[in-house]
């Protein structure tokens, strides 16, 4: 059955706006609505999942390959109860090194950032996380953690564009068949509400030139 134009703007509404229901609720229009909360998506930006050491620095041949480590396991919990809009990421570093001859702890900075629509850095912490190598040991791993917070009114569309995109159509009218997304301001003001929460490690400009074109 095909999805009528209500039904599809309230299923952006709730992907979208800040917005709760129930999973699986019928609509008044005969759709379906999805559960949303206003946590902000949660991932690993390009490029900033991997680092590599060298020794000495500054030569990144194979033979001078030090410690690698992965950032793997990135999970979230968000409590979205209150005003302000709390999340939590845990993730593991797993690390390797070349020589093993003696212990060894290596410390690895790694940032949190909330992106704003897309593209605006709206807030950034720094963090360090450190490997433990036993002696004799290639192998250790980590577990880390970074939080940060949203206000709840940052994340949810305002009502006259909830309106817009809720708004019941009907078959013939001008308008039936257009995508309310389609109109700048909604777009825009989609956008502003929607967050992201990006983890990785801080890397120099030379690791990053060096994960991106290895």
């Amino acid at each position: 059955m095909k999805a009528t134009a209500p039904a599809v703007a309230a299923a952006v509404l709730l992907a979208l706006g800040g917005c709760a229901s129930r999973s699986g609720e019928i609509d008044a229009t005969g759709g379906i609505t999805a559960v949303r909360s206003a946590c902000p998506a949660v991932a690993v930006p390009a490029g900033t999942g991997d680092v590599t050491l060298f020794d000495p620095a500054g030569d990144t041949s194979a033979a001078a390959l030090d410690v690698t480590a992965t950032m793997t396991d990135v999970r979230s919990t968000c409590d979205d109860s209150g005003e302000q809009v709390a999340t939590t990421v845990t993730f593991t570093v797993q690390g390797r090194r070349v020589r093993t001859d003696a212990a060894r702890d290596v410390q690895l900075p790694y940032f949190i950032t909330v992106v704003r629509g897309g593209s605006a850095v709206v807030a950034k912490r720094v963090g360090q996380v450190q490997l433990h190598f036993d002696a004799g040991q290639p192998r250790a791993q980590v577990s880390g953690q970074a939080t940060t917070q949203i206000t709840r009114s940052a994340a949810t569309l305002p009502q006259d564009v909830r309106d817009k995109l809720t708004r019941r159509r009907k078959a013939g009218d001008e308008d039936a068949a257009v995508d309310p997304l389609t109109t700048p301001e909604v777009r825009q003001a989609v956008q502003r509400v929607t967050f992201e929460a990006l983890v990785g490690f801080q890397l120099t400009d030379a690791q990053l030139r060096y994960n991106v074109t290895r």
